[in-house]
């Protein structure tokens, strides 16, 4: 038994008005009967009271329409870069997608991001150039643009007539044949349409396109359960509810779902999205998404029986950093718990707390996630904040080779037990790896019941002692290698005095480790970014200089006509600092594209966090 049905995202920079055009199809679908507005807060899918005062889309957000035959679940997604976490989640559950690009402005930074993260992922892709209806509208312009920057492999789906007004309408040149339709479903090409959101010009055509040149899922109900969890949110009683793209089987009410490591939960409840909202329902099955009740210690990325695809991460990792406090000291149990559940819903925030100071920390994008975490625990927790200055993330890379070991007894070691520990470094972006060198007879396995299960307690055991290096950051790219172990046993008639238990070894791992460490030494590592900056040609002489001041080491310009391309490497603080300047120095016309680029060491003084 089949099903069609097309789970569609839709992306953009900030404003290119993706969240309209979302509010457009609803109504083109007749699944709302007016649209709602942005500014206004009127939308179905910024729900959020935040997102409604901001007029930005936060958090991904499903709605559900109707295109003859093909059920659509559509995705509005995050435009700003500081929420590209919530974008990339989403790109994995996709079987097509709609890249929305303004007609006024063209091509812009976050348009290009995401242009490349759907092309890596083979994403089939439509194009639409939108606000044709807008003064300063140049699709001509514009369609170039894309050639040059995003793609050449693009075909114009029709013409623009009365370009700039409000009488602005798209004519499309005629139906599409098979091989355009089989490229487009391959993602070698990608269609262009031109219209407006606002009056509706060009949609009915996009719509076609949407259910024509997009591949539809075709699911097997009948098969395993198969599916992944891309969204968390928590409901009105606090309940935890997990969105999940179903790609083969089906999941019923009262079904016993196995994800994680070893969580096995009953589902309490499920709604599936069907004209626009979600409806309670009593299954979900392949090709749909469903939101799930009952699953407590489910989380992002999450499989529900085998994912049919996996998707590896493509964007950078937060690179910024604070510590936040509450501004009442009584509520910092309460902040605590107000950080892990959105930590629940955006990992990457990644919520710490240090064990002497007790100081939680955060991980970030930039200002305005900052600005948003701080709103959401003010409007929707009661508790008001403040954040220490934002600084970069840095990690710690060992630079040479390091031993220590603590024998059991000894004055130095205050536990029972002996571990011995070397660390070594490794290539860059590898990570951790830890290994076991030891005679399994001399692991305590009257504690971990096998050799496996000790291994991999001690691979915890290190990696969370590796979280605070010799200057405070997290320690990377080394092999760790347990060298030595024994443990104790009492003498006598049995009694656990003196036995050696999980804690000894875990308590034990940090004081060996850091003793290793200092031997090996480290060298703090900044984040770095590759930018690129697409400036007007005449302005070379101005840019140059004003990059290599900060310390860059500049690439000879790409000259194209009346635009030039400079790419360089630069700290994630000083690409900063470009992107303030880059206006005054380019007139307003210069843009910053930047992609991370790994770590690199700091020269000079070696920062450092606070233990």
């Amino acid at each position: 038994m089949l099903q069609r049905t097309l789970n569609l995202g839709i992306l953009a920079h900030v404003d290119a008005g993706k969240t309209t055009l979302t509010e457009r199809l609803l109504y083109a679908a007749g699944v709302i009967d007016a649209i709602g507005s942005v500014d206004a807060g009127t939308t179905q899918t910024d729900s959020l009271a935040l997102e409604q005062q901001r007029g930005i889309t936060i958090k991904s957000a499903v709605v559900s329409f109707a295109i003859d035959d093909v059920v659509v679940n559509l995705i509005d997604t995050p435009g700003h870069p500081d929420f590209i976490a919530e974008v990339e989640r989403v790109l994995s559950v996709l079987d097509g997608a709609v890249l929305v690009i303004s007609a006024v402005e063209g091509v812009q930074p976050q348009t290009r991001i995401l242009m490349r993260a759907l092309q890596r992922l083979r994403v089939p892709t439509l194009l639409f150039v939108n606000k044709i209806d807008r003064a300063g509208a140049d699709p001509e312009r514009v369609l170039q643009s894309i050639s040059d920057r995003l793609t050449p492999a693009i075909i114009p789906m029709g013409s623009v007539n009365d370009v700039g007004t409000q009488a602005a309408s798209f004519t499309p040149f005629g139906a599409a044949d098979n091989e355009l339709i089989a490229e487009t479903k391959q993602a070698a090409l990608q269609p262009v349409f031109f219209g407006s959101a606002k009056t509706g010009a060009g949609v009915d055509s996009l719509m076609s396109g949407v259910a024509e040149l997009l591949p539809a899922a075709e699911g097997d109900l009948d098969g395993p359960a198969s599916g992944s969890v891309f969204k968390i949110e928590r409901g009105p009683a606090g309940e935890k509810i997990a969105y999940v793209r179903m790609f083969s089987g089906t999941v019923r009410i009262r079904d016993r779902l196995r994800f994680g490591e070893d969580a096995e939960r009953k589902v309490t409840a499920i709604s599936v999205f069907d004209r626009g909202s979600a409806v309670r329902g009593a299954a979900v099955a392949a090709g749909e998404i469903g939101k799930l009740w009952g699953l407590t210690e489910i989380r992002i990325g999450d499989a529900i029986g085998t994912p049919r695809r996996t998707v590896e991460q493509q964007f950078a990792p937060p690179t910024f950093e604070t510590v936040v406090a509450p501004r009442n000291p009584a509520d910092k149990g309460a902040l605590r718990v107000a950080l892990a559940e959105l930590a629940e819903q955006d990992p990457l925030i990644d919520v710490r707390q240090g064990d002497v100071r007790q100081e939680i920390s955060v991980s970030l994008y930039g200002e305005v996630q900052k600005e948003v975490i701080e709103a959401t625990l003010a409007s929707e927790y009661g508790i008001d904040v403040t954040f220490r200055e934002v600084t970069p993330i840095y990690v710690e890379r060992p630079v040479g080779a390091g031993e220590a070991v603590e024998i059991l007894h000894a004055e130095t070691n205050p536990f029972q037990a002996t571990i011995g520990l070397r660390i070594e470094p490794a290539p860059a972006d590898t990570g951790v790896d830890f290994r076991m060198d030891i005679d399994p007879l001399t692991a305590p396995l009257y504690v971990y019941k096998t050799f496996g299960g000790f291994s991999e307690r001690m691979d915890q055991y290190v990696r969370q002692a590796l979280r605070e290096g010799r200057f405070g950051w997290e320690v990377t790219d080394c092999v760790v290698t347990m060298t030595e172990c024994t443990y104790a046993i009492p003498d006598g008639p049995p009694s656990r005095q003196g036995r050696s238990t999980a804690a000894d070894f875990r308590k034990l791992t940090p004081l060996v480790l850091m003793q290793a460490l200092e031997r090996a030494g480290t060298v703090v590592c900044e984040p770095v970014v590759r930018v690129s900056l697409e400036i007007p040609t005449d302005t070379i002489g101005t840019v140059m200089p004003a990059v290599a001041r900060l310390g860059a080491a500049v690439e000879p310009p790409s000259l194209h006509g009346k635009l030039s391309t400079i790419e360089t490497v630069l700290p994630v603080t000083r690409a900063h600092d470009l992107q303030r300047q880059l206006p005054r120095l380019t007139g307003g016309e210069g843009v910053l594209d930047s992609s991370f680029a790994g770590y690199q060491p700091v020269n000079g003084d070696q920062p450092r966090r606070r233990r």
